[in-house]
């Protein structure tokens, strides 16, 4: 009997301790997201809204007058962080595009599906000069090729965003 009741009381363990179905399935879904579980459009970091969007011509015209300007802007999104969504790059005007990264490191974006999507970011513009080492780093994050990496050479002046909340299209 006492071979019996062990036999007994370790399937009644080994059945209790097992996940049932649905949590094989949520851990399944968690480790490798699919293209449905991935969502491209809405918003990310702190809740915004559309109200008050400017457009990159009058962002381009305050920097003019300040270097640095708290505001709502609607653009294009170009390129993301292949690595994390750590950053993006909007379109400022046809030949240049401005760094959104986010506040605090806080959120992120993603990695790819969003280029060509129109973005609202909510948050802080600067003029600065960004070093090689950091423009390295950053095409590195973008996937360019080794090559593309080491013709950085000369540090770039540029506008920045970090962004607060972003809305995606």
């Amino acid at each position: 009997m006492k071979g019996l009741d062990l036999k007994i009381l370790i399937i009644l363990l080994v059945v209790a301790c097992s996940p049932n179905q649905e949590e094989r399935t949520a851990e399944v879904s968690k480790e490798e997201p699919t293209e449905e579980t991935v969502q491209l459009t809405g918003n990310y970091g702190e809740e915004i809204t559309e109200d008050g969007v400017t457009n990159t011509a009058d962002l381009l015209a305050q920097l003019e007058t300040t270097d640095s300007v708290n505001l709502k802007v609607e653009s294009e999104i170009l390129a993301t962080c292949a690595m994390k969504g750590c950053w993006m790059n909007v379109a400022l005007n046809s030949e240049e595009h401005m760094r959104v990264t986010f506040k605090d490191y806080g959120f992120f974006v993603p990695t790819e599906g969003v280029e060509g999507k129109k973005v609202i970011v909510e948050g802080y513009a600067k003029k600065v000069t960004t070093d090689v080492e950091t423009l390295q780093h950053f095409a590195k994050d973008a996937g360019k090729t080794q090559e593309e990496i080491d013709a950085i050479t000369e540090p770039k002046d540029e506008v920045t965003f970090i962004a607060s909340g972003v809305i995606i299209k």
